[in-house]
């Protein structure tokens, strides 16, 4: 899947992206880049707002796993079961939120439980990133339904 091709899905099914300004930098196989500029996702202190970043790492995350099972010719459904989100510097421009697997090992172990059983959790991490300087670190953990 392209850059482009992302970006039109994600903003299809998740109307929020688009109004924030998502757009996606990079996808490749073991991670997906998204960027998201400052001004749609704006708190009172002029940075970014919390819940944008968060939203936009959560985002990243839940892509990387919506390609890689695309890829697979799966269709199956992911919602995310818990997050846990580490801000550490303030965002006050356009950022880049980077996912990749907790542990690429672990995909293959996945997709067998999910072929199984019809249902799997895979943890996803992602770094949000301003001015080369990493901003934000977000975990989730995501729950995969069988084919719907």
């Amino acid at each position: 899947m392209q850059p482009p091709e992302l970006a039109q899905y994600i903003h299809a099914r998740i109307p929020l992206s688009k109004a924030m300004g998502v757009s996606v930098v990079a996808v490749e196989h073991d991670a997906i880049t998204l960027q998201a500029p400052l001004e749609p996702n704006l708190n009172h202190r002029l940075t970014v707002f919390g819940g944008s970043a968060s939203a936009v790492a959560m985002l990243a995350s839940w892509a990387l796993l919506h390609v890689r099972l695309q890829s697979e010719g799966r269709a199956d459904r992911l919602v995310i079961q818990r997050n846990v989100m580490e801000y550490q510097h303030p965002i006050d421009g356009p950022f880049t939120a980077r996912s990749m697997l907790e542990q690429p090992d672990a995909w293959k172990p996945f997709t067998d439980m999910l072929a199984r059983r019809g249902k799997a959790r895979i943890t996803v991490l992602a770094v949000l990133e301003h001015q080369g300087r990493v901003a934000a670190r977000f975990s989730g953990q995501f729950v995969a339904l069988g084919e719907p």
